[in-house]
């Protein structure tokens, strides 16, 4: 999951057998983007995904959390049907995530799987998640 400038804000391993759309509730209720008193930070106002998220119970648990799918309907589905208006011009953002991942994979370890087990993985794809936020904080300037 990434913001909108696609800065990477929680990663979630599933078992190759599971589809992704599986961890979803646990990788949004997962971010952790509080102030000192626990009070949120940000949450999504949206959430884009492709036609793979299409599912009622994620349309339903999207809104119930005061989140907008923006997720295109299947083919062979009603989309009068769907609680929610899809969103086409909202939906072209969805490329950020895709890039972010395109830039994961520019990590060498992170591309070839060359971890074997899950909880290698998983830290090494956080060790270039930390690398780019210090980058880039290193090219804005920021300093204690």
């Amino acid at each position: 999951m990434c913001d909108r400038h696609g800065h990477p804000l929680g990663v979630r391993l599933s078992p190759g057998q599971t589809h992704e759309s599986q961890e979803l509730e646990a990788l949004l209720e997962g971010i952790d983007c509080e102030d000192h008193d626990g009070e949120p930070l940000a949450y999504p106002a949206r959430l884009a995904g492709d036609k793979a998220y299409r599912a009622d119970w994620i349309d339903d648990w999207l809104l119930e959390n005061e989140i907008e799918p923006v997720i295109p309907s299947k083919a062979n589905e009603d989309r009068d049907a769907r609680p929610v208006e899809f969103d086409r011009e909202a939906y072209r953002e969805r490329n950020i995530v895709e890039r972010l991942i395109g830039w994961l994979k520019e990590s060498r370890r992170v591309l070839t799987r060359f971890e074997k087990t899950a909880v290698n993985f998983l830290a090494m794809v956080k060790w270039a998640c930390l690398k780019r936020y210090l980058r880039l904080m290193t090219e804005s300037g920021f300093s204690d």
